[in-house]
């Protein structure tokens, strides 16, 4: 309709508004001046016209300066009232000049320029507001309207008629052009009226209002009898200027509320108009005025019962419009409350109601709309919030996202947007920023992040892996996440807490990786695992007492494959636990065909791996226990190795631990010395042995340091009790050194590297088969 700005309060500014104070001090100017010269009625009427001018102006800048402010459909209508702002400017500027030159018999009656300008100026406003579209939609709607239309019309002609063809009390010219000007003022207010009650106007209402009161004024003013139509009075002068004062400041009222805003002129329409009752009201007026004084009683009778019936039908029908306004404003409320959960489910549907960021769907429609071949893509994983949530209650995770998501927010621009993935993951999508801004942006989350938060009285400092990808032409939205994903996923795996960008390298592995995982689930169904061993010596005597299982995979397209090309895929995808439940029960197979073959002989350690997963396998305990009793191996014989890792701050994890002790079946801690917590373990992690991590083994010789830390596990391993293993020896200088150490038992190259199962009933008949007991 018009700008949209913000709302204000349009009656303060009115109040503070330099041209309506100055219009409004200039007229009361004059009304003084209209009552210091009483008794001189050729100065009022100088003052009179003088003061028409400036009003006159006013009018016509408003309507210009409205002109270029207001929506372009309302222009013309603009131009319009400007144009006949700019016809009275010019007319009464001339009589005005010639009254103040030329002074004659005082009157209020302009001269023949002074009517063809006003003329000209009326015709003009008329036509502005005549012509501006009604916006009426239906037959019946349009039907209505020319119906009160006709009757205002028809009422004013009434009037124009009566009073020029048989006017009251003689003076016939006076009367005359009182009627002519009553009949255009009357088509004027209804043509204002109108615009003021039309569905989308041009002007607010109580910018409309005042234009609307100043044609009623003008009409009243020239017809109000006696005292009313002389120069005997200031008062007279005060009422015949007062229409040109509202019909001035209208537009400036528009101007302001253009300026601040006013929800108001879009209020409710009335759905009738008072103004055909108010023309029934005036032509009935007109009609008893016209009665003769010798109209007999029936006559009188007679039009006193008509005029009664139409006052009581018209009384009905309002009470009528009532009824049905009363309606219409419950039905309005209703529809109001509809709307209001309306927008309220839709917000539900488009936002994360935790943190009131936009949900996966909402996220999703607006990448498919907003997104570009220079926009960017931030995938967004808190580390570690499982820690959270587990160790503090799922209210502070909560508030923790809450937090987060705010400061999410404010490392972006208002155009960009951020969503609530699920869980602690999240995303954002920057319209227009390449790959280099979006670092930045990325670079910016790390440090708003860093800053530290307080929940639940703990102090957090939060981390994040962040994936971040830029679209390329031909891109689409699930591509672009999967690219991100894949990003973020790599920015952990190398250590979490950073960003990575995606690169295509990486779509190439994870694609292979995929494919991997495909195959691995058929794997053991297939029989495409195998196991090989590698022998633990007892270093006193370099005689063989345990073996070491490791899988392999005979891969049909790329061969055999070690246990680093898939059991990290595996631990990830869960698939871990099938292939180790596989690997359990055959190395328990191949460790009881061992016993088979030299039953008088002590018994192999056979070790099996275990990662974190089957760890916290429920059903981990009740297989192993399955196994031996199936395979005939006593417990003994099976060594479980664990890595720090896979225990570290996992109770679920020892718990499983004690009961595969409880079975009989030893344990050992394998890689030790490489995890972050690997002294505070020994004393709670139920294990047998340890085993020292080759890279202490490998500068063993060479690097003080590594000799200390072995020196220091084995003695460690010593004072508790525990078995302990060297392993990667590769040289008779390492075998030497960690046997003077004090290390039990030893593995590596130097000794063999993982053969066959038949390769090891070889060495035991090669005379390296183990003491007997």
């Amino acid at each position: 309709m018009t700008e949209t700005r913000p709302a204000g309060r349009p009656i303060s500014h009115l109040r503070r508004d330099p041209v309506l104070r100055g219009l409004v001090g200039f007229t009361l100017l004059a009304y003084v001046l209209f009552v210091l010269l009483s008794g001189q009625p050729d100065r009022q009427v100088q003052v009179y016209w003088v003061a028409q001018v400036p009003l006159d102006a006013a009018l016509a800048l408003g309507g210009w300066r409205l002109r270029r402010l207001a929506d372009e459909r309302y222009r013309r209508f603009w131009s319009m009232i400007s144009f006949a702002g700019a016809s009275f400017t010019i007319g009464d500027t001339y009589h005005g000049t010639v009254v103040l030159l030329s002074p004659s018999v005082p009157s209020l009656t302009g001269g023949t320029v002074q009517t063809v300008f006003f003329a000209i100026g009326m015709t003009s406003n008329v036509i502005a507001c005549l012509i501006f579209p009604q916006g009426l939609n239906t037959a019946r709607e349009r039907f209505v309207f020319w119906l009160d239309a006709a009757t205002v019309l028809v009422g004013g002609g009434v009037v124009a008629w009566c009073f020029a063809v048989n006017p009251l009390d003689g003076a016939h010219t006076d009367r005359v052009n009182a009627s002519v000007t009553a009949a255009l003022v009357l088509v004027a207010t209804f043509s204002a009226t109108k615009v003021a009650l039309i569905r989308h106007p041009p002007m607010a209402r109580m910018a409309a209002w005042p234009m609307v009161s100043a044609a009623m004024v003008q009409g009243v003013s020239a017809l109000l009898p006696g005292d009313f139509q002389t120069l005997e009075h200031a008062y007279v002068y005060a009422i015949r200027l007062l229409p040109s004062v509202l019909i001035a400041v209208g537009p400036w009222i528009q101007v302001i509320v253009l300026r601040v805003g006013d929800p108001r002129h879009t209020s409710k329409r009335r759905p009738y108009s008072l103004l055909p009752y108010g023309m029934i009201a005036v032509t009935f007026v007109v009609f008893f005025l016209m009665l003769p004084d010798t109209a007999s009683s029936q006559l009188v009778g007679a039009t006193v019962g008509v005029v009664v019936i139409t006052c009581l039908v018209a009384g009905r029908q309002l009470a009528a419009f009532h009824d049905n306004m009363r309606l219409i404003d419950r039905l309005d409320v209703a529809l109001g409350d509809l709307r209001d959960q309306e927008a309220q489910l839709r917000e539900q549907a488009s936002f994360d109601e935790l943190t009131g960021l936009a949900n996966r769907t909402h996220f999703s429609a607006e990448m498919a709309r907003l997104l570009t071949a220079d926009s960017s893509l931030l995938l967004i994983d808190l580390d570690d919030f499982k820690t959270i949530n587990d160790t503090m209650g799922h209210a502070a995770g909560d508030a923790l996202l809450v937090i987060v998501a705010s400061r999410l927010r404010d490392a972006v621009r208002g155009d960009d947007i951020v969503c609530r993935m699920g869980g602690d993951e999240f995303a954002m999508l920057l319209p227009g920023t390449g790959p280099v801004g979006a670092e930045v942006v990325a670079a910016q989350i790390l440090r708003r992040l860093a800053a530290p938060i307080v929940v639940a009285q703990h102090t957090i400092r939060v981390k994040a892996s962040i994936g971040l990808t830029g679209a390329r032409a031909g891109d689409d939205p699930s591509t672009l996440l999967a690219n991100a994903d894949i990003a973020m996923y790599e920015a952990k795996r190398r250590g979490k807490g950073m960003w990575i960008g995606y690169a295509d390298e990486m779509g190439a592995r994870v694609s292979a990786e995929a494919g991997l995982i495909r195959q691995l689930d058929q794997a053991v169904e297939l029989g495409q695992f195998t196991l090989v061993y590698q022998p633990i010596m007892r270093l006193a005597d370099d005689r063989l007492t345990g073996v070491e299982s490791l899988i392999r995979w005979n891969h049909p397209d790329r061969g055999v494959l070690s246990p680093v090309d898939f059991i990290p895929i595996a631990e990830r995808t869960g698939q871990i636990v099938a292939i180790g439940r596989w690997v359990l029960r055959e190395a328990c197979r191949q460790g009881a065909a061992w016993i088979a073959e030299a039953p008088d002989e002590t018994p192999l350690q056979v070790g099996v791996n275990v990662a974190g997963p089957q760890l916290r396998d429920p059903n981990l305990v009740a297989d192993v226990a399955e196994v031996l009793a199936e395979t005939g191996l006593p417990p003994g014989s099976l060594v479980i190795e664990v890595t720090e890792t896979a225990v570290v701050d996992d109770e679920e994890s020892q718990r499983t631990m004690a009961a595969l002790r409880a079975l009989g079946v030893k344990l050992a801690l394998d890689d030790f010395g490489t995890a972050a917590s690997s002294l505070g373990l020994l004393l709670t992690c139920p294990v047998n042995s340890l085993k020292l991590d080759r890279s202490f083994v490998e500068s063993i010789t060479t690097v003080s340091r590594q000799g200390a830390v072995a020196n220091a596990v084995s003695q460690m391993a010593a004072a508790l009790e525990f078995g302990s293993v060297a392993e990667g020896i590769e040289t008779e200088e390492q075998r030497d050194l960690v046997r003077l150490l004090g290390y039990t038992y030893g593995q590596g190259f130097f000794y063999s590297r993982p053969v066959a199962p038949e390769r090891i009933s070889e060495l035991r008949e090669l005379g390296l088969a183990p003491a007997s007991s």
